[in-house]
């Protein structure tokens, strides 16, 4: 039976109902997958509450960013791709369902080894991590870097990057299990911030010189602290806001903390063109297959149990990896 778990409007983790729907069937240039795993990110509980309009712009509407699954069927002009072919992948919406239709050109092959999980997992996040520490402030062997939220999916997939690329990194997280966990994926300090400041604590870490790039998901609750670790000329990334919008940023302060730079990015900028999505894909598997990364895959739950899943996102219950299994 082909399902979709749907949120009909905007709200608490109960407005998901299980629907049946019918198979859809492939249009030219698009293929059917029969979804095996599913990713489940923050941003899909934005979407779901109503602090992101849900992918489509108006509910009810079916949630998920990052999945992966089997081809069983093709659309006229679909070449590279047959019934059968592992594919994953990550765009906005669409994902919590039993099976979905997609573009061709938004699918990537999941190599050899790699398992669905751990593709489903690595889509979204991974291809984050990608261009953060690529992209958005290209860090570079000795350097030092700040990373909150480094317990999180993406923060333990960019520690472990980071530390291959021979760059420091400094993290922060919620309690002292999830700092030791940081640690343990390439952070060589982690700042437990319900108990130490993490601005005196970068400071005494840096000896006072600062670190080149903060990444924040956090937003409000880490804005401005995270200004004030940085060195001078040194990049605030802000690519998220789990604890809530930032809505006091003035250009001034960039001057008031020593020149800084300010960047908002976006996942999908950044793989619109098929190229970049190829690149940025191989890239990620190869980390993956050399092991320079490693998906966690902490916590599943199966597809018609998403409230459950996004309860324990919501109470900073998970670390790592959370996947929707569809059996």
């Amino acid at each position: 039976m082909a399902y979709a778990m749907i949120a009909e409007k905007a709200g608490g983790s109960n407005v998901f109902k299980k629907q049946t729907i019918e198979l859809p069937k492939p249009k030219k240039g698009e293929v059917l997958i029969r979804q095996t795993a599913i990713g489940i990110n923050f941003i899909d509980v934005y979407h779901r509450s109503g602090l992101y309009p849900p992918p489509g712009g108006e509910f009810p509407a079916i949630l998920g960013s990052e999945g992966a699954g089997v081809v069983q069927g093709v659309g006229a002009g679909v070449t590279g791709l047959r019934p059968g072919d592992k594919v994953a992948y990550t765009v906005p919406g669409g994902a919590y369902a039993s099976h979905r239709v997609i573009e061709a050109e938004k699918l990537v092959k999941i190599p050899s080894g790699v398992k669905d999980e751990v593709a489903a997992a690595a889509m979204l996040k991974g291809l984050t991590a990608h261009y953060l520490i690529h992209d958005s402030y290209k860090a570079k062997a000795g350097d030092t870097v700040l990373f909150h939220a480094a317990a999180g999916g993406v923060g333990l997939i960019a520690g472990q990057w980071l530390k291959a690329k021979g760059v420091t990194a400094i993290g922060t997280a919620g309690s002292k299990e999830k700092a030791a966990l940081a640690r343990k994926n390439g952070y060589a300090k982690c700042i437990d911030y319900t108990k130490q400041d993490f601005v005196d604590e970068v400071r005494k870490i840096t000896k006072g010189a600062g670190v080149q790039a903060v990444y924040d998901s956090v937003g409000k609750a880490t804005y401005p602290g995270s200004l004030k670790c940085l060195s001078n000329f040194g990049t605030f990334v802000s690519f998220g806001q789990s604890s809530g919008p930032i809505e006091d940023f003035k250009l001034a302060d960039l001057s008031a903390y020593g020149s800084l730079y300010a960047t908002r990015p976006t996942l999908f900028a950044f793989i619109a063109e098929r190229k970049e999505l190829e690149r940025r894909t191989k890239a990620l598997f190869k980390a993956i297959k050399d092991g320079d990364i490693k998906i966690q895959v902490n916590q599943t739950f199966e597809l018609d149990k998403v409230k459950a899943a996004h309860d324990a996102l919501e109470k900073r219950q998970t670390t790592g990896q959370t996947v929707l299994l569809v059996s």
